[in-house]
């Protein structure tokens, strides 16, 4: 069953304040079992009001965040607003779209694909200097290239860097294993999450997967129902 949500609530409860101040953004959907995919995609669990937060986090920030795997899984494209939104980033200061940056260790990515030939905006590769050299040439054709770390990508290094070419507010969309790294280095300030009123079972991923565990106490900024979905909104403590 669904909810209608008014737009204009929904993107004042997403506002960030300070826009100077870098600030890590991860936004996932769960199911009630904590399954981050159904039938193996993330998007087989969103309805209309996850999409409408997906849109708003998406509209708000300077730059989206996400792991290879993730590009390749879920059909990623180029990014590119709707003329409202093109209008309100606009009129707040921000470029059209945003570009997006996507992690790689290995850069078993295509340069053809649509993530980079139907970019609205030239996107941005990170990865380490272990990675191939044949690859890493082949995508600064169609990227900007950041090295960051030694044998694996630095993500703390990563986001500062990221900072430093004018984009503070980063939104991460996944994957699983990017959300792990990032907690592991203590580098989210908040989840987004949308939890799906569907027991999945099965052996889907959780949201975050790390090599070692990382617990981080979060406090509850907002929790609004939609129909039978529930969209929570989560903060590191010291966040306003």
């Amino acid at each position: 069953m669904g909810s209608v949500l008014d737009p204009a609530v929904v993107l004042a409860r997403y506002l960030i304040a300070d826009r100077a101040t870098a600030h890590l953004r991860v936004n996932f959907v769960s199911s009630l079992d904590g399954a981050a995919t159904h039938d193996g995609l993330s998007g087989g669990l969103g309805d209309d009001a996850d999409r409408l937060v997906f849109d708003t986090l998406r509209m708000l920030t300077d730059l989206i965040l996400v792991g290879a795997g993730t590009v390749r899984a879920e059909g990623y494209g180029g990014i590119r607003f709707s003329a409202e939104a093109v209008a309100w980033r606009l009129a707040h200061g921000l470029p059209e779209h945003p570009p997006v940056a996507i992690v790689s260790g290995r850069l078993d990515l295509d340069p053809a694909h649509p993530v980079f030939t139907r970019a609205a905006t030239r996107p941005l590769v990170v990865t380490h200097p272990q990675a191939p050299a044949a690859r890493r040439e082949a995508l600064a054709a169609v990227a900007d290239v950041l090295v960051c770390g030694e044998s694996s990508v630095d993500h703390t290094l990563m986001l500062q860097m990221l900072t430093d070419r004018g984009y503070p507010q980063v939104l991460c969309e996944g994957g699983p294993g990017l959300f792990g790294s990032l907690l592991a280095a203590d580098r989210v300030d908040e989840l987004c999450l949308t939890l799906a009123p569907l027991l999945e079972s099965g052996h889907g991923p959780r949201i975050a997967s790390a090599a070692e565990a990382s617990p981080r106490r979060m406090r509850l900024a907002h929790a609004i129902p939609a129909g039978d979905t529930l969209l929570l909104r989560y903060l590191k403590p010291h966040e306003p």
